[in-house]
């Protein structure tokens, strides 16, 4: 569930496998005065945009009953509700949900026909809304990936330390405190300071040094993560993989801002 404001109206947007549908029930109260989803619905030129999309999308229309349908809708009498038009024709285009966030839902292509009936000034803005909304949710799953990516290789990262840094017939204890050293070693690199010296700096904020990373700073720590293990099993000192590692983030934070400024180049 998320949510977009168009024009001071709140408009929520759901996912149907795997597909954005916005609320029809949220934008019609941008409309001035007393009109209905049936209103619109019953428009032979909304049955006709929304026949054609069910017949490209969707392979278990209805024909013969949405064509019963359309032939109807010239009639003064003609009103259906998006229930029984969706039980009629099998329709994918259009949801009606009940319970807390219920209400008429449309495929995007089809809501932003609706907003064209509400008007052409809604439409253009829920239309960038909406794009706004997709741009936020793309940023959000890049950072999520590379975070998950930086766990992967921490894994890598911890084997390498326990096949060659950790000796035999230690405590657990003990391993612990090497394994939280060699995460500092890659903290300093690239973030300029421990786990520690960072929790100190920002006794407000939950999670640790990581959580706070940029995706550029990710992408670069799994890489250096990576790296570290090799040096490792080379047999490189912790202070020689220091100076390495840190000479390594500075180059490569220097390419990925050169491309991005979104972060903070590594001092």
């Amino acid at each position: 569930m998320a949510k977009i404001t168009v024009q001071n109206t709140e408009v929520n947007v759901i996912n149907v496998n795997g597909e954005d549908y916005i609320c029809l029930t949220d934008m019609l109260h941008a409309k001035d005065g007393d009109f209905f989803i049936t209103d619109w619905l019953r428009n032979r030129n909304t049955l006709e945009f929304i026949g054609i999309w069910e017949k490209v999308y969707n392979p278990n229309f209805n024909y013969g009953e949405f064509a019963i349908i359309r032939n109807q809708s010239g009639l003064n009498s003609f009103k259906i509700s998006v229930k029984e038009f969706v039980a009629r024709t099998n329709a994918i285009s259009l949801q009606a949900k009940a319970g807390r966030y219920g209400g008429t839902y449309a495929h995007r292509d089809i809501a932003f026909e609706f907003a064209m009936w509400i008007s052409p000034e809604f439409k253009i803005y829920i239309v960038k809304e909406f794009q706004r909304l997709k741009t936020e949710e793309q940023k959000a799953l890049g950072w999520s990936v590379k975070r998950e990516l930086s766990k992967i290789n921490y894994h890598i990262h911890t084997d390498a330390i326990k096949q060659n840094l950790i000796p035999e017939e230690v405590t657990q204890a003990q391993a612990s405190i090497i394994y939280a050293n060699e995460a500092d070693v890659l903290n300093v690199a690239m973030f300029g300071m421990t786990a520690k010296q960072w929790r100190e700096a920002h006794p407000d904020r939950k999670g640790n040094i990581r959580d706070y990373a940029t995706i550029n700073e990710l992408i670069c720590l799994s890489n250096m993560e990576n790296l570290n293990a090799i040096f490792i099993e080379q047999g490189m000192t912790q202070s020689e993989r220091l100076v390495k590692l840190n000479q390594i983030a500075i180059h490569q934070m220097s390419v990925l801002e050169s491309r991005n400024n979104d972060g903070k180049l590594l001092k």
